[in-house]
């Protein structure tokens, strides 16, 4: 890891659903990272808020409720119209196959479906965040 990085996960919109956000949340501290968690039922303009005020690297998402083609596009939209476009935004939880490239379409960097190993997601993060580190020094 470059430095350490801060990752806000969230949880928007309704769902009440937050064991494996936990798990992600914890998993990813014992990885080096820096983490907060905003809670349940997060709205995408206090979610964006919460990554701009804890000046946030990445941004993961946790979806269950269905509703990740209504709430993904308006957050990656708020973060695009406060010129934030470079934190990392990450999705997990239930998403259909067929809606994953429909988010990465709209900015999203990756999707972790259900199964998706620990380590598998903070070797990613790591990664992606270190080459973005590169790019931009």
């Amino acid at each position: 890891m470059e430095r350490r990085y801060r990752v806000v996960v969230a949880k928007p919109g309704l769902d009440g659903h937050d064991r494996g956000v936990k798990v992600i949340a914890r998993a990813l501290r014992d990885a080096g990272f820096e983490v907060i968690y905003t809670g349940l039922h997060q709205t995408p303009e206090q979610i964006v808020q919460v990554a701009i005020d804890e000046d946030a690297d990445a941004l993961g998402l946790s979806l269950l409720s269905g509703a990740h083609l209504t709430l993904v596009p308006k957050i990656v939209d708020l973060l695009n119209q406060k010129d934030l476009s470079d934190i990392l935004v990450i999705v997990g939880g239930i998403i259909p196959d067929e809606d994953i490239p429909k988010l990465e379409q709209i900015g999203v960097a990756k999707v972790f479906t259900p199964g998706s190993h620990l380590q598998e997601i903070s070797d990613w993060l790591t990664s992606a965040l270190d080459n973005r580190e590169k790019v931009i020094n």
